[in-house]
Order: structure tokens, then sequence, then C-alpha cells
């Protein structure tokens, strides 16, 4: 697994519509339990659920569960504060607006980069 200090190495996200957990977790550098718990924890994480309660996560789904990982483990923040920045109640930041911008400028990059390799 990537060191907590290297979030912005993770590999860039494929142009499927679905993924499995064990790709979510390689995708995000996060273990399956956790994204479970994080699931119960974060609802912006909805997978849908398939044959035998298999998950399948979206493009959104991975999007906010690298934001998460980036509080929790780049910014040392605790489920309860990562909570409140997702839910756009910021306790510490120096430019929202700014970190905003810059994730959207990311997904659309790995969007385009996708593309290109397609």
């Amino acid at each position: 697994m990537l060191e907590p200090s290297h979030n912005n190495e993770l590999p860039v996200i494929p142009g499927k519509r679905y993924f499995t957990i064990g790709e979510v977790s390689e995708l995000c550098a996060v273990k399956p339990h956790v994204l479970r718990y994080w699931e119960q924890e974060f609802p912006q994480i909805k997978p849908v659920k398939r044959r035998g309660n298999r998950r399948y996560y979206q493009r959104q789904d991975l999007l906010a569960i690298r934001q998460i990982r980036g509080l929790l483990y780049d910014r040392g923040f605790t489920i309860g504060g990562a909570k409140q920045q997702m839910f756009g109640d910021p306790v510490v930041t120096e430019n929202p607006s700014f970190e905003a911008v810059v994730l959207e400028v990311i997904e659309e990059l790995e969007l385009l980069l996708g593309q290109l390799k397609a």
C-alpha cells in the first residue's frame, strides 16, 4: 500500500462505469474492509449492490473515497472531522474553493487521459 503522503501517486481511474471492491481497493490504496466501513460512515459512498450483495462502485464513489482517504491519511483528520469536511462544514482549510477547483480539474484530466489511452 502507498505511504500516507503519496495520495497524489494513486493510479488513474479507468474510463469504466462500474468497479468491483477489489478494483477500488487497488485504485484508492484502501483495503476492502475499510471501504465497507467507510460506506457506513460516509453517505457519499453509495455502491450499487447486485447479485449476492456484490458491490459495484461508480466514478463518483471513487472520487469520494480518494477525498476521504486524503482527509484521513494525508491531512490527519478523524472520522468525525472528515465527515464535517465532506458535508461542506469546513473545520480547518486554507482555501476550500481552491481545493474544489483542483479536484474538479484532476477529475477532468483523468477522464481525458482515459479517452486518449482508448
